[in-house]
């Protein structure tokens, strides 16, 4: 039985952040087991009969958040264009970034419609208590980016990144997954949209770049996108806020996409052609993008 109806907010959110760390740690156990015997047990076969257990118990793990959040909230979602999707077939998921709740809202409308998206990680966060090894055992692509002015003084390290990636996708071949990219890099706000003199309304200016190489290190396995708009009464509330159950309803817009043929087999970083290309069709999705929400927004009355 809900208990939102009967205690405040900041109480639901107490207990949603202590169920959904509690459900973490009690499944962290088989995953870390799991990962030992990935160590111990090189054979092809238990390789890959293993990264498929984790998949099953991670998607236990995704259970037990979405049944805590279903406890402590009463939120309402408007989520429309799953239809076709599949948990058989390897995709990328592109969508615009406002809070840390977006991630808890992808998992709710994309629970059961397809596998478990995986993020691009900076090799960095393998050293996260707890998590940093979770990630590794679920084979989690980690990769070290390199700046520009780094690589002019280090030009051998050039592309090592990309196939460092695409030895780590290899093993993707075997379990379909879902490649998760904010190509927006980083978190809507007023204050970033204003600094970057964004064109649109509602987005900040997209990364093609790092889309670009995200596709090229999956090596064509992926063709198709899944361009995500989630929208929130009012911008980028927060985290604490969407715990607390204080946003009553979220938009979630969902439209695949095909990547077009012509792009697969093409270097961004130095075909000038192609790079425009890419940043075209990239800032047409957005432009569609930002118009959605403007007009959904309109029609709320937000």
């Amino acid at each position: 039985m809900a208990v939102q109806h009967h205690l405040s907010p900041s109480l639901r959110g107490v207990i949603a952040i202590v169920l959904m760390t509690l459900n973490t740690v009690f499944w962290a156990v088989p995953v870390h087991l799991l990962a030992l015997t990935k160590v111990l047990v090189r054979a092809k076969a238990w390789q890959i009969a293993c990264a498929r257990l984790l998949m099953d118990t991670v998607t236990c793990w995704i259970g037990g958040i979405l049944a805590a959040l279903r406890l402590t909230q009463d939120t309402v979602y408007d989520i429309r264009g799953r239809e076709g999707l599949s948990t058989s077939q390897w995709y990328f998921l592109n969508c615009n970034h406002q809070s840390w709740a977006d991630i808890l809202v992808l998992l709710v409308t994309f629970h059961g419609y397809i596998p478990f998206f995986k993020f691009f990680l900076k090799k960095q966060l393998l050293w996260v208590p707890l998590l940093g090894t979770s990630w590794w055992a679920l084979d989690y692509p980690f990769m070290e980016r390199y700046s520009r002015e780094f690589l002019e003084r280090h030009p051998h390290l050039k592309g090592r990144d990309l196939q460092t990636t695409k030895k780590a996708c290899e093993r993707y071949r075997h379990t379909p997954v879902s490649i998760l990219n904010f190509i927006e890099g980083t978190r809507f706000t007023r204050e970033k949209h204003a600094k970057q003199g964004s064109p649109f309304r509602h987005l900040l200016r997209p990364k093609s770049g790092g889309f670009a190489y995200a596709l090229a290190a999956m090596d064509g396995r992926i063709r198709e996108i899944i361009d995500v708009t989630i929208i929130y009464p009012r911008q980028s509330p927060t985290f604490w806020e969407y715990l607390c159950g204080r946003i009553e309803r979220i938009a979630v817009r969902v439209r695949k996409m095909q990547v077009p043929e012509a792009f697969f087999g093409r270097d961004y970083e130095n075909d000038q052609a192609f790079r425009e290309e890419f940043q075209a069709w990239v800032c047409e999705i957005w432009e569609q993008k930002d118009r959605l929400i403007e007009e959904h927004l309109s029609a709320s009355g937000a």
